[in-house]
């Protein structure tokens, strides 16, 4: 299937791959794209272009030099046909794109200089207009970003399938120290990065009924009689990898009508009904994430991933049968990879659109769909691991249900083979939970349906295994594995920190970018002083940077020589930030009480969005807010606390964050995180993690070093025995009197402004019932951050600990990851491309 030989494309047309008006990469073809693009896309004037105009202007001349490698993959797969990755995900949050390209293309000198011929001095101030990309939300969506660069960059073909959300998910204001969610009109200036392909359009279904028939063979044959359909228009965005030719796309699917416009409707008056199936049909792919709090907002959830998978499973077959390769072959082209439970109902369409459309046999169609599929798993929390009800699945999906109906029953059987007269076993595998009302669960179709299943750190699979899937582990052991996360080093240092990245090319070479283990050679100079101290400065100027963007945006000043105290994740109770928070109120007791020595200057830092609908994520917010508001008015903390929460934390402004770190949080509750992948990119940074046992926290801990990790809290088990036991957070209030004096501080209003009953709820949480253990962990978390201020006393030791979590970080980078994935569940190699065209 696959050769590691280049492919030679010598294609004598002008204007194709080598058309040196478009692929030139000096700063005068860049000065002329940019001159061309202005005056001919635009219809701007150099002397009157915005800031705006320009950045566009030098994306489109940057993306005609994508265009050479981008048309050449595309062709080699063509020309040769390879196995190809087809990652399924309802999120990728890709982050800004024009500063990524040019680092992958070599040429942010170039451009800058091309700019400067414009009278712009530097290439951050086009790179500050740049709109970052509502596609996604959090970690899973980066994730799946960092994974598109480092297959492009590994030159293993692959598509990543999701959808073009016209509004992302949501922009984050802070009002009165609430979250106030506004809309996210990213599209609003134009997307220089896409390449809309309406001739590759898809036709979904939805609702309807089924009816047999017998077919012209005398087989017998259901098909699906849709009511309702809409459009998928894909949009392809060039993955360009990192000095290789390369380039994979992004497709994503933006939602249209069938029939945009009904004009009976319109002559009789109805003149909403004249456009209510587009307004309809295009609601698919308006907002990620959908309230699920209703029931309409389940019903758009539940259409969204249809939509998106329906597209694009079509979009492979169709690929398949454009090159006359046959349907059989299907696994032999393509991996299907569910990024997890979103698109899980790929399993039944891809049945579906083989037994329905193609005619397959059910045993050939099974065989195909399950060497194709693999699953990714990446949480244990309930909310994660979908169900959709009976009714509503039938509703939308009747022919889906009947298919998922046999793909249970034909497995039922079995086990019950298996487990003769074990009812509790089929009860508990089934992918129809009957408990309750009935329910479809997405985890149990994936993991049926998938060759391989895999969690995302050890701890995690390791649960998967144990916990959450025991029973299928047992029954399919060969199924489950491991790859744990990796983030990009080209996004995360190469681009987010050019202090950082021009002394590593000093002092390891330039070749640590793609082959992170190189950093392993920093530990020779853990004594070096004066490399040290040049780190050292190095990431003082970072934080001197982020110092300057807290005071633009939040007005508050803060001292980039106090030890900066990150925690930047989404929003939840499992992550913990009120944990943070209540630490917080400690340490600002202690300095009002006069208890102040030995505990360091600090400036803690919080981002990250909390969904619309999760009132306790949203009250944490106005908490921690509350007490920023307390702590930095009050002169008693001058020079030793700050508090800043960043509003709308997203990728560009992580780019500003990470680098600028002293100090990670990672305290979620152990396990609850699968993996996180934040801990990675500040450890590639040199920050030193204060973490539980959790996630990817342990193999970072392994890595650099127990001693080089503050960590604190009950493991997994001892959280599991707390449970078993009757856990009762009270008896370890009492236990700590800082704890209730900074709880009854709580209580009495001061970080409410006298309003003792804002944070009642909770209070109430943490008192009562807990869920996650803030209380049992407190007291050892105080401890560790009392460590965390006796080691920032000694600058010295700081830096060469800081220094090993760089220096041992190169196993998690996300070319790691899918190095193991390509061998271990894909079983698919590179594909290099070589463009040697002879252009007359």
């Amino acid at each position: 299937m696959s050769s590691s030989q280049p492919l030679d494309l010598r294609l004598p047309t002008p204007g194709c791959y080598a058309d040196p008006e478009r692929a030139g990469i000096d700063a005068n073809a860049v000065f002329d794209g940019m001159t061309e693009h202005l005056f001919f896309t635009l219809g701007k004037l150099a002397p009157t272009a915005s800031l705006h105009d320009l950045y566009m202007a030098v994306s489109y001349a940057v993306r005609d030099r994508l265009m050479t490698r981008y048309l050449a993959s595309q062709e080699a797969i063509r020309a040769r046909p390879h196995k190809t990755v087809a990652y399924l995900s309802a999120e990728f949050l890709i982050g800004p794109q024009l500063n990524n390209n040019l680092l992958n293309l070599g040429i942010q000198k170039e451009a800058e200089e091309a700019l400067q011929r414009f009278g712009i001095e530097s290439l951050n101030n086009i790179l500050d207009v740049e709109e970052e990309p509502g596609l996604g939300n959090g970690g899973l969506g980066r994730l799946a970003a960092c994974y598109m660069e480092s297959l492009a960059s590994l030159q293993i073909p692959a598509i990543g399938y999701g959808i073009r959300y016209e509004f992302g998910i949501f922009n984050q204001l802070i009002r009165d120290g609430w979250q106030v969610e506004v809309t996210d009109k990213w599209l609003k200036g134009g997307w220089p990065w896409e390449l809309p392909q309406p001739d590759e359009a898809c036709f979904v279904g939805f609702g309807g009924k089924t009816e047999n028939y017998t077919d012209d063979q005398g087989n017998y044959r259901s098909r699906w009689i849709p009511t309702e359909h809409a459009i998928g228009i894909p949009h392809d965005v060039p993955v360009l990898g990192y000095r290789v030719n390369t380039c994979n796309r992004l497709r994503l699917w933006r939602a249209d009508a069938t029939e945009s416009f009904d004009f009976y409707a319109f002559n009789i008056g109805d003149y909403y009904g004249a456009v209510e199936e587009k307004v309809g049909s295009e609601t698919l792919s308006k907002v990620l994430y959908p309230n699920d709090g209703t029931d309409e907002g389940r019903r758009l959830r539940l259409k969204q991933q249809h939509f998106f998978v329906s597209c694009s499973l079509q979009d492979m077959l169709r690929s398949l049968e454009k090159r006359g390769i046959p349907l059989e072959d299907f696994a032999q082209h393509w991996t299907v990879q569910l990024n997890d439970t979103h698109p899980a109902i790929a399993v039944a369409e891809l049945m579906r659109l083989l037994i329905d459309e193609k005619h397959f046999a059910w045993d050939k169609a099974w065989e195909v769909t399950n060497r194709s599929v693999a699953y990714t798993n990446h949480t244990l929390l309930p909310e994660a691991l979908e169900k959709w009800d009976l009714s509503l699945f039938n509703s939308l999906l009747p022919r889906h249900l009947e298919l998922i109906f046999e793909i249970n029953r034909r497995f039922l059987q079995q086990l019950r083979l298996r487990y003769p007269g074990n009812d509790s076993i089929l009860r508990k595998l089934s992918i129809i939970d009957e408990e309750g009302g009935k329910a479809v669960r997405m985890a149990h179709l994936a993991t049926i349906g998938a060759h391989h299943v895999n969690g995302v750190a050890a701890l995690h699979s390791d649960l998967v295994k144990r916990q959450l899937m025991p029973e299928f582990a047992k029954l399919w052991p060969e199924k489950f594995t491991n790859v744990t996360n990796g983030v990009s080093p080209r996004r995360w240092v190469g681009l987010a920190n050019p202090e950082l990245s021009n002394l590593l090319d000093e002092k390891v070479g330039p070749n640590w970018i793609t082959n992170m283990e190189l950093l392993s050679n920093l530990e020779s100079l853990i004594k070096d002083k004066g490399f040290l101290k040049d780190f050292e400065t190095r990431k003082l100027s970072m934080k001197r940077k982020l110092a300057g963007y807290i005071h633009r945006q939040t007005g508050v000043l803060v001292d980039p020589y106090s030890l900066f105290d990150v925690q930047v994740k989404r929003i939840h109770e499992y992550k913990r930030q009120h944990l943070n928070a209540i630490q917080i109120i400690t340490q600002y007791l202690r300095i009002k009480n006069g208890k102040s020595q030995g505990i360091a200057p600090r400036t803690v830092i919080f981002g990250g969005k909390a969904a619309p609908g999760y009132f306790m994520a949203k009250l944490i917010i106005r908490f921690i807010n509350g007490i920023a508001e307390v702590i930095n008015s009050d002169p008693d903390m001058d020079g030793k606390l700050r508090v800043i929460f960043l509003p709308d934390y997203n990728v560009k402004l992580g780019e500003q964050v990470y680098p600028a770190t002293d100090l990670s949080e990672q305290i979620s509750t152990a396990g609850k995180e699968a993996s996180g992948t934040g801990n990675m990119k500040f450890a590639m940074n040199g920050a030193l993690t204060i973490g539980t046992l959790d996630g990817a926290n342990i193999e970072i801990r392994e890595r650099v070093g127990a001693e080089n990790f503050f960590l604190f809290g009950n493991n997994e088990s001892e959280i599991m025995s707390l449970q078993k036991e009757g856990y009762k957070p009270k008896e370890f209030i009492d236990d700590l009197p800082e704890l209730s004096e900074a709880l009854r501080l709580v209580e009495l209003g001061h970080f409410s402004n006298g309003d003792s009953d804002l944070f009642r709820p909770l209070l109430n949480n943490l008192i009562g019932n807990d869920p996650f253990f803030v209380m049992a962990d407190f007291a050892d978390y105080l401890k560790a951050q009392d460590n965390v201020s006796s080691a920032w006393e000694n600058r010295h030791h700081w830096n060469q600990m800081s220094l090993l979590n760089t220096a041992k970080s190169g196993f998690f980078s996300s070319d790691r990851s899918i190095k193991e994935y390509a061998k271990s569940i894909w079983s698919i190699d590179a594909l290099p491309v070589e463009i040697t065209c002879d252009v007359r």
